[in-house]
């Protein structure tokens, strides 16, 4: 199959062999898949996440920075057939999205980080038919994509056991963040405050759910706010990922914050213990969405609860892949460029 592959820290558009399925796996033949950041980080720095999941424990352990893989875990693609002896959950022909993840047999594997469970940057996929989700025939390719990288924000934003009492504060308006603002809008939480540097991301911030949107260069997100009649964020959702920013949230947030870190950084933090505990603070780490939120999100995305047609930039095929990563960061790129990977 044609797919476009990392290795070695570069993009490049190669043949590699078509996965075949075992028992419990899906082949699926892929029809769109977003591109998020997390590839671009390979890119930059994929020997580092890899070191960092052999020493510390991680999905990426398995990798060899030195031979290809296929990226793509944000993904819809239409089952073609079925591993022997296996259950056969959807039938052939229907269109699925999944859990990135692939648990047969005792293995564990991030679909798109494993040079055994191919992702959505190729033509074929493996996929565990446990996690299947069926995809509404209406709902078109693009959106269906989607589904993932909103039940990431879905779930953190869950993590955080927000209730009607608490003011909210969404700390980068990225994906993950538009996904925690809708999933704290879906809940009925509010109001809620975004927070970005970016204009465009601030605006979008508004369309999926925020009540009031901040450029902290202007005015501090984690102080009394005016249009709130001075009132604080009680919860804060860090979706950035840069070193600096939990210490700087600790030091300017208010008394019993709770903070939910979504956001990936690969480098060390440091900040004061004294602080945290004299302001008797909680900090939650999230991780990946679970099979709950990928329902909620691919019904939210289907019913029209959560619009997520804003999200989706350029339609590309596999020749554009190489340059579209090189403009993914900033805040012109879109939330989301989708490769098909059935065009060249």
């Amino acid at each position: 199959m044609k797919a476009a592959v990392i290795q070695n820290g570069a993009v490049r558009v190669a043949e590699v062999q078509d996965p075949v399925p075992a028992t419990g796996q899906a082949l699926v033949r892929t029809h769109s898949c977003g591109m998020c950041a997390s590839e671009q980080h390979f890119l930059h720095s994929g020997q580092n996440v890899i070191d960092l999941s052999r020493r510390f424990g991680g999905p990426y352990a398995g990798l060899d920075f030195s031979r290809p893989f296929v990226p793509g875990h944000e993904y819809v693609g239409e089952v073609i057939d079925y591993g022997p002896g296996s259950q056969r959950t959807v039938k052939p022909g229907r269109r699925v999205v999944s859990l990135p993840v692939m648990r047969q047999q005792g293995a564990h594997a991030v679909i798109g980080f494993s040079h055994d469970c191919p992702g959505g940057w190729g033509e074929l996929m493996l996929l565990d038919e446990a996690t299947l989700i069926e995809v509404p025939s209406e709902l078109d390719d693009d959106m269906a994509a989607m589904t993932e990288p909103l039940a990431v924000g879905l779930e953190h934003a869950r993590r955080g056991r927000p209730s009607r009492d608490d003011i909210p504060l969404v700390v980068g308006c990225g994906a993950i963040g538009l996904g925690v603002i809708a999933g704290l809008k879906l809940m009925g939480i509010g109001p809620i405050i975004a927070a970005d540097f970016h204009t465009d991301r601030r605006e979008m911030a508004i369309r999926m759910g925020a009540d009031i949107a901040v450029d902290p260069r202007e005015l501090s997100p984690y102080a009394p706010l005016p249009d709130l009649g001075n009132r604080r964020a009680n919860l804060i959702y860090e979706n950035v990922g840069l070193p600096g920013l939990l210490p700087e949230i600790i030091a300017a947030c208010a008394f019993e914050t709770r903070i939910v870190m979504g956001g990936y950084c690969m480098e060390q933090e440091q900040f004061y213990v004294f602080a945290a505990q004299n302001k008797r603070l909680t900090i939650h780490f999230a991780g990946g969405e679970e099979g709950q939120d990928m329902e909620l999100a691919l019904r939210s995305i289907a019913d029209g609860r959560i619009d997520v047609c804003p999200w989706i930039g350029e339609r590309i095929g596999l020749s554009g892949v190489s340059d579209a990563v090189s403009r993914m960061s900033g805040p012109l790129a879109p939330i989301r460029t989708v490769i098909d990977p059935r065009t060249f």
